[in-house]
């Protein structure tokens, strides 16, 4: 049989992350890992895990975490996360909250909510992996969300008709994106929620590494921004996705989407169709351990990961060759290096790979046209300080030998 024949058009455009292949490498023990952007699992709260679902099994909770629950979520925990983000500027209720299976599954439900086929996404130049491959499978074309230029809002709509459909959506991670860790400014919050309103779109805000800041100001979320200018976040656009993957831990897979009920109803009705509900046990642990001890945790992986940031960074000022240039993140897990224009991200992987034994993502991999293929990306989130030095010293031998 010839499954090519059987298989929905819209397969074509899923293809197989770099970086899950790339994890793989984790489990040789000569490599020196700079690829999977994941947390360190020696920073995970295991005791804190440990005790709440021994506590969740001895007491009455026990049927209810292991029974059916609602598509909304866990109530105490969505308390919990509008409780939040009131600290952060949005005021909300639990009826703006949705827990999903990550949110990784956010970014496929609106997805499957928003685009039509050969719809135009705004996004980053480049953005998230799994951004793109969740919106794929939707079957959109894509365009340069660039906050400042030239570009009128009636340009970009005129390049979604040309592309056979219309504007739906911008997309943006806006504090130490997955890949460059670079965050933007107010100014550009502001700008893209100005141009969402001339086209009347939505905002995706991937908020999945706000927490980690390490140094500098804290800037407000765009929809805290939207809401400070329309009064009430059912007047707002912007849907902001959250996660506990990198304050707690992945595995457990709670996610959070925090819009205007219209659009949570939606979502809501979206995932009774998929997976009914994210595990209940998990979201009842999860309500736990955030509610007596998430501000420790944040400040634990904090410390650890800033002292990685300013390892690799100390790193690549002592060892890389003059013409090879990266980003500063103020948090997050992610350092962006632009290459001389002549050099390969992917040739580049399978050299270190042979005679470095130094692992790190190609850039090309996170750009919606395969371009930028002079750029990789580095995560220092699962080595120490004395790896990143070695990790780093070998990549900048090998850089200054290919020249």
């Amino acid at each position: 049989m010839d499954w090519q024949q059987v298989f929905a058009t819209r397969n074509s455009r899923m293809k197989a992350s770099e970086i899950r292949e790339l994890l793989k490498l984790l489990d040789q023990p000569d490599i020196i890992s700079f690829a999977g952007g994941i947390p360190d699992p020696a920073l995970f709260p295991k005791d804190d895990f440990q005790a709440a679902f021994s506590d969740i099994f001895t007491s009455d909770q026990s049927d209810t975490a292991l029974q059916y629950s609602v598509s909304e979520g866990y109530k105490p925990l969505r308390d919990w996360i509008a409780v939040q983000m009131a600290d952060l500027g949005v005021p909300c209720d639990v009826d703006n909250v949705l827990i999903t299976s990550g949110s990784q599954q956010a970014l496929d439900y609106l997805g499957k909510l928003l685009i039509s086929p050969r719809d135009t996404m705004l996004i980053g130049w480049p953005t998230y992996l799994g951004a793109l491959g969740a919106f794929n499978a939707y079957e959109p074309t894509y365009d340069k969300l660039v906050p400042f230029g030239n570009r009128t809002a009636s340009d970009y709509a005129q390049a979604a008709t040309d592309a056979g459909g219309q504007v739906k959506a911008a997309y943006a991670s806006v504090d130490f994106a997955n890949p460059t860790g670079e965050t933007l400014d107010r100014a550009a919050r502001e700008r893209i929620l100005a141009l969402a309103d001339d086209l009347d779109i939505a905002v995706i805000e991937d908020a999945a590494y706000q927490a980690l800041r390490f140094d500098g100001e804290a800037i407000p979320p765009i929809l805290a921004l939207e809401v400070a200018r329309k009064g009430d976040i059912e007047a707002c656009r912007t849907i902001y996705c959250g996660s506990f993957s990198k304050t707690l831990a992945p595995g457990l897979r709670v996610g959070f989407v925090v819009a205007a009920k219209p659009v949570i109803a939606q979502m809501v009705l979206l995932k009774q169709a998929s997976d009914l509900h994210t595990p209940t046990l998990n979201q009842i642990a999860v309500e736990r351990i955030v509610r007596d001890g998430f501000a420790d945790q944040v400040a634990k992986i904090k410390k650890v990961y800033g002292a990685r940031r300013d390892a690799m960074l100390a790193a690549l000022e002592a060892e890389m060759p003059k013409d090879v240039q990266w980003t500063r993140p103020e948090g997050g897990m992610f350092v962006w290096l632009t290459l001389p224009d002549h050099l390969d991200g992917a040739a580049l992987l399978a050299q270190s790979l042979e005679s470095e034994r130094v692992a790190f993502v190609p850039g090309s991999a996170f750009f919606a046209d395969g371009s930028g293929r002079n750029s990789i990306r580095l995560s220092f989130s699962r080595a120490d300080e004395a790896t990143i030095a070695e990790g780093i010293k070998r990549l900048g031998a090998l850089l200054r030998r290919t020249g």
